[in-house]
């Protein structure tokens, strides 16, 4: 039986029996896809679907899916990975141990078996993968380690994997493996993808193919010629600042979750006040007193929350507070999602600036004597 359950005004989840009822739901959708559909992520027992709710309503597609036979066995991909394994893993014994069999013969299994990519999730790039030996199902370690080293290959339950990066973990290592799982300069940036075939082998019995060095030179970042342009030197920090930007929607199938900005009407009026291209990134802080100077006149939009600044230049100071969108402009129709959220978008600098903050905070942010007025129009100069 599926049941549909709401996630947001865009997004369902579809819980369905087991993981190959999930196998081929997201199969029937690849293959024969529902328009309005943005994105499917399979998980365990689980699809989630991200839609347009203006080309179809949730009710429209559980309809649709409801319809889905899922009975039917998911074709296998034509993409196959394989896997260089040094099978030295520090639970291999343990496994070898809870199966009853020889390390040799599990290191047979393994390697004998044709694995499927189910899903992605845990890490960018940290691949479940199914359809191995039954054999070989064990159970995750009773104490997790707080550091699994990078290209690890484990066990755990129905599931192997291979740890992307350096992270805690509980699964059962078997091996380890030089090839790179996660490339942010690859396209896709993950070598696992939800429907990829996946095979290991071992490199004692058979050598890796050797990589080719294209001679591609490598871009070395200057910081000298970033300090002599325009730019910020930040004097506090209280809670971490990040650059956020409209995120990465679609690719969550592989990992890396949407991210970007939490308030993205408050964003884009930022960017809109100060001219900034659309998407421009935003500098995003966490409750007030931030504190920076900046090397050259600028522009600086502030637009979300209400949220006092402080402005200094040449001994003199003024307040000034967050840009509050009006109901009847049409250029700020959108609704802001997070009241809370203030933007704050910098002009003439190779980034843009977000602040975040609690609207019950008062706390000023502090912008030094070094921020210059602008020719240009600004909402906030000094």
């Amino acid at each position: 039986m599926i049941r549909f359950l709401p996630v947001s005004l865009t997004t369902i989840l579809v819980e369905v029996a087991d993981l190959d009822e999930t196998l081929a739901l997201f199969a029937s959708l690849n293959a024969d896809p529902i328009d309005g559909i943005e994105e499917a992520v399979p998980a365990a027992r689980t699809v989630m679907i991200r839609f347009r709710p203006d080309v179809v309503s949730a009710v429209q597609l559980a309809t649709a899916i409801s319809r889905r036979d899922l009975s039917v066995k998911p074709e296998p991909s034509d993409k196959l990975v394989e896997i260089a394994v040094h099978y030295d893993g520090e639970d291999l014994a343990d496994v070898a141990g809870h199966t009853g069999l020889s390390v040799e013969e599990v290191i047979r299994r393994h390697t004998e078996s044709e694995f499927t990519v189910a899903f992605c999730g845990f890490a960018p790039g940290f691949g479940y993968l199914a359809g191995g030996d039954p054999a070989l199902h064990v159970p995750r370690r009773q104490s997790p380690r707080t550091r699994i080293p990078a290209g690890s290959v484990a066990l755990a339950g129905a599931f192997s994997g291979v740890y992307p990066q350096a992270s805690p973990g509980g699964w059962q290592i078997i091996g380890t493996t030089p090839d790179k799982m996660w490339d942010i300069d690859r396209e896709p940036g993950a070598l696992f993808q939800p429907g990829y075939r996946v095979r290991f082998y071992d490199i004692a019995k058979r050598q890796p193919p050797v990589a080719i060095d294209t001679g591609k030179p490598v871009a070395v970042k200057d910081d000298r010629a970033l300090e002599a342009g325009p730019h910020f030197k930040v004097l506090a920090a209280p809670l971490p600042a990040t650059f956020q930007d409209l995120g990465r929607f679609g690719q969550t199938g592989q990992g890396v979750s949407a991210s970007g900005a939490l308030d993205q009407a408050a964003f884009n009026a930022a960017n809109r006040i100060t001219g900034n291209p659309g998407g421009t990134p935003c500098l995003e802080l966490v409750l007030g007193g931030f504190s920076f100077e900046s090397t050259a006149r600028t522009v600086i939009g502030l637009a979300g929350a209400p949220c006092p600044v402080t402005i200094t230049a040449k001994g003199r100071s003024t307040v000034h507070s967050a840009y509050q969108r009006s109901r009847s402009s049409p250029a700020m129709s959108s609704p802001s999602a997070i009241p809370s959220v203030a933007c704050a978008a910098i002009s003439r600098c190779a980034a843009a600036s977000m602040l975040r903050r609690s609207s019950a905070v008062r706390q000023p942010t502090r912008l030094p004597s070094s921020v210059l007025p602008s020719s240009r129009p600004a909402p906030f100069s000094a």
